[in-house]
């Protein structure tokens, strides 16, 4: 059973959702919060596998409740999916600089909306490598250069061959074309993979894929 939390600041999107996720089989909501203050409270309460998180809301937005979330989380933390209206959306940038595992469109047809709970639920990616690296070519220039930006992590921690396979992931290989173009096994990739989001204390690969641009180790193309 796949446990969920639900935070949407409009009651009607929020209600179709809960109502949808509920109808599912393998699915549980165990909450549902207006805002980002209520999201942190009821996701340390409630300790759901999955959060759908609304990315633009008054208050604490999806962002920070992300961070708070991430920061506070007792694991296994939860994957947080955002909810947005458009993919190259700053907000969403930051929210998986931050630590979120994926984002959703709102407009997402039902069977798309439980696919991806049931992925990122699973520990799956949840998009092709190539989606996430779209996004954050859109934004890694300038974020990585905005006054305030807390920096990336220092790369020195990683082995040869975890730089090597973090750039991959970056530049848009999956597992398995990484184990074909390193020869090693998928299995060692995802040894790999997560030696490194341990070594720098991250949440997600989405997140990896950000810290590979910000760093410089996979740079925006044009």
């Amino acid at each position: 059973m796949t446990t969920v939390l639900v935070v949407d600041d409009q009651y009607l999107i929020r209600a179709g959702l809960v109502g949808l996720l509920n109808a599912a089989h393998g699915i549980e909501v165990v909450g549902e919060a207006g805002d980002g203050d209520e999201a942190v409270r009821l996701a340390a309460e409630t300790r759901p596998d999955v959060i759908l998180m609304d990315i633009r809301m008054p208050g604490t937005n999806g962002i920070q409740a992300t961070e708070r979330i991430l920061a506070e989380a007792v694991e296994p933390a939860p994957h947080i999916l955002v909810l947005t209206t458009f993919d190259l959306d700053e907000y969403v940038y930051g929210a998986l600089r931050a630590g979120a595992s994926g984002f959703l469109l709102k407009d997402s047809g039902p069977e798309r909306l439980l696919a991806a709970v049931a992925a990122v639920g699973g520990g799956d990616a949840l998009f092709a490598p190539s989606v996430t690296r779209r996004l954050v070519e859109a934004f890694a220039r300038q974020a990585g250069s905005a006054s305030g930006a807390e920096p990336p992590p220092d790369l020195g921690a990683l082995t040869s061959r975890e730089v090597e396979v973090l750039k991959l992931i970056a530049a848009g290989l999956s597992n398995p074309e990484i184990a074909d173009r390193l020869y090693i096994s998928e299995a060692t990739v995802k040894t790999h993979l997560n030696r490194t989001m341990t070594k720098l204390d991250l949440d997600s690969r989405a997140q990896a894929v950000v810290v590979a641009y910000e760093t410089g180790l996979v740079r925006p193309r044009g």
